[in-house]
Order: C-alpha cells, then structure tokens, then sequence
C-alpha cells in the first residue's frame, strides 16, 4: 500500500522560491534577447499606461515618492523600492498607517 506524503512547508517555500527563480532567469533570458531597439520601442509604447487597463498613468506626489496612479481603474503602482521609502517617511513623520495614507489621498468621492 502506498502513501502519499504530503510536503511540508519548508519543501513549498523551497519549491516556490525553485519556481521564482527559474521565472526570473526566463525573465532575464528574454531581456538579453532583446535587441536595444526593440526595448527602446516597448518602453515607449507602454511608458506610464496602465497595466490593468491601458489608459494613461497619472504622476501623483507623496512625500518625496512620485506614485504611479490611473483614475480610471483606481490602481496605484510603485517602482522598486518606493514602498520602502513611504514606510520610511511614515515613520518618520509619525502622520499613521500607510495604507491610510494611501487611502486618504486616492479616496474617491462617493456618489454619481
């Protein structure tokens, strides 16, 4: 009689970060394929266009990080390390949560 054992969950993590790095290094096998041009031209193309929905991205200022915001879809979107620095300057000026902040600022008006 077999059993099936189930992995625990060291075995997942190792198995997702074995995932996550193979995607990365497909990722970064595409890049390298790339022909400058051809990146030049896909950067402009998509430059500050939504990714949930393709209308164009507003540059809205908080604190000292620049958010990516589309008031179509209401999506917010932050390049690499700018979560970090909002934590940061959060902390920093002890004005609350981030995810208050966040909230406040991109808050729509209820109603019609």
């Amino acid at each position: 009689m077999s059993h099936t054992v189930k992995p625990s969950k060291d075995e997942d993590e190792y198995f997702a970060r074995e995932e996550a790095e193979k995607l990365r290094q497909r990722a970064f096998e595409q890049r390298s394929a790339l022909a400058d041009s051809e990146r030049e031209a896909l950067r402009v193309l998509h430059h500050l266009k939504c990714p949930n929905c393709g209308l164009n991205l507003q540059t809205v200022k908080h604190g000292s990080v620049d958010v990516d915001t589309c008031f179509n879809c209401h999506g917010v979107f932050l390049h690499a390390g700018e979560l970090a620095k909002i934590l940061k300057d959060e902390q920093e000026q002890h004005r609350g949560t981030v995810m208050k902040a966040i909230l406040n600022l991109f808050a729509r008006e209820s109603g019609p």
